[in-house]
């Protein structure tokens, strides 16, 4: 969501304004004179049901949106490249659908078509539906813009409405490599960008790599998601805002411990809205399951000096993290109440409405950092955060080490790395789901803190890892 560096504005010319789509042939086969040729390009819009077929390679050329109710279908084992030279983007609008469903055995691949790729090639999917967000537009509440430079005078990258059960298709085992750009500072796209996305959507399996800025991103929305991998991005790895409320269980992040955002790289980042008001919805999401790997592997690693915390809370965001293991990073959580907003008694009022429980924090320089509410001061300091981290009942763990943890190779850079708990991992046993927010039909129960289980595979075979 933050960046502060600049791409040349030149290569934003090239992908805006409206462009048919790019035919080199009849899209239907059959007919005369042997046949037809399927057009392989896609730019401008799509704005009639297209499939994208197996056994091809297509190419995104410029932004280009799917629009007027269409979906489209992505078969799996289709490889889709985002051009580098026009910064290749898709965009499904509001009230179109992106019915991309792979397998175990043949995920669909978003990537670069560069020789030689590199991070932020091209800009990445965005997701824009109808669920309730805190955002507003020109005026009108509960519709936002999605950052990025996608938008135009026809609204195309608008988002948000009253629908939380919207339906904008599926994302199941789907790998997206070298996605993001900034088009502005602090007006970025990521590696998957949602907006207003409802909980009628599927997504499952999604592995973002080497993304320019966030991995993933969510602007309002109520979308759950399930088996999600951040692998190297740049900033941020879980960023939410304006009223995120979905939730998500099942998620691995590893960085590059020498590629961090100048504007400073969390695991989470948290807020309501960049003014931390107190506008509804509240960003609330709830996590379970999520296993964030930091740059250090060991506390006297430093890498690059851009990372910071595992957690961020602040601007009044009260999300949830359950069951979890948050290692390797500078500051374990930082629970930032300043610009005014109560942050801080979103957990520790009398009534609280965010808790992290049951989660391990390890391996951090700094395992807790406070800024107190100015607006609702509670007296609270750093050390009241130690204790609410280690309150009777919430089953949270701190150790000194990330290699405490025990896992099976948490930190390997090379391609081989290895999240699963080994024997007598402290993140074999000791999740709990008996609190209302994860004791709900969409939560599979776990004995196991983290994303996964001693042995576990489902999040091999369909990803890459480089």
């Amino acid at each position: 969501m933050k960046r502060f560096t600049l791409i040349a504005l030149t290569a934003i010319t090239m992908i805006t304004g409206c462009r048919k789509i790019e035919v080199d042939g009849d899209n239907n086969s059959g007919g005369g004179g042997g046949g037809t040729t399927e057009n392989l390009i896609l730019s401008g819009r799509i704005n009639t049901d297209r499939t994208l077929k197996a056994g091809n390679t297509y190419k995104l050329r410029g932004i280009v949106y799917v629009v007027d109710g269409a979906k489209l279908t992505i078969e799996p084992g289709v490889i889709i490249q985002g051009e580098k030279s026009s910064r290749g983007t898709l965009v499904i609008t509001r009230g179109t659908q992106l019915l991309a469903n792979g397998t175990l055995d043949k995920p669909i691949v978003f990537t670069s078509d560069a020789a030689t790729p590199a991070m932020g090639d091209w800009g990445g999917i965005v997701i824009l539906g109808r669920a309730k967000t805190n955002s507003s537009f020109n005026g009108v509440a509960g519709v936002g813009e999605i950052e990025g430079g996608v938008n135009n005078a026809e609204g195309l990258g608008l988002y948000g409405g009253a629908d939380d059960n919207d339906n904008s298709g599926v994302l199941k085992y789907v790998r997206i490599e070298y996605p993001g750009y900034a088009f502005l500072p602090d007006k970025e796209l990521n590696g998957l960008t949602m907006g207003g996305v409802g909980k009628g959507t599927t997504i499952d399996y999604v592995q973002v790599s080497n993304a320019a800025d966030d991995s993933y991103e969510w602007f309002g929305g109520s979308v759950d998601c399930k088996h999600l991998i951040a692998y190297k991005g740049l900033d941020d790895d879980w960023d939410m805002d304006n009223g995120f409320s979905g939730r998500i269980q099942f998620g691995i992040s590893m960085r590059d411990s020498l590629i961090a955002d100048i504007s400073q790289s969390n695991g989470f980042e948290i807020d309501n809205d960049a003014a931390g008001s107190s506008l509804l919805p509240q960003t609330s999401a709830v996590f379970s399951n999520m296993t964030v790997i930091g740059p250090r592997a060991a506390l006297t690693n430093v890498g690059n000096s851009n990372f910071r915390k595992g957690i961020h809370s602040r601007r009044n965001g009260a999300v949830s993290i359950f069951n979890s293991i948050i290692m390797g990073w500078p500051t374990g959580w930082n629970l930032d109440a300043g610009l005014g907003s109560p942050t801080d008694l979103n957990y520790s009022s009398g009534a609280p409405k965010a808790f992290v429980s049951n989660t391990i924090l390890a391996g951090n320089n700094t395992p807790f950092t406070y800024t107190a509410s100015t607006s609702a001061p509670t007296g609270w300091t750093t050390a009241d955060l130690l204790n609410y981290f280690n309150r009777a009942g919430g089953g949270n763990n701190t150790y000194s080490n990330t290699t405490d943890v025990i896992l099976t190779n948490a930190f390997k850079q090379d391609g081989t790395a290895d999240w699963n708990p080994a024997a007598g991992s402290p993140a074999l046993t000791g999740s709990d789901f008996a609190s209302a927010k994860v004791n709900n039909s969409f939560f599979t129960v776990t004995s196991y803190r983290g994303a996964c289980a001693s042995g576990d595979t489902w999040w091999k075979t369909w990803t890459r890892f480089f």
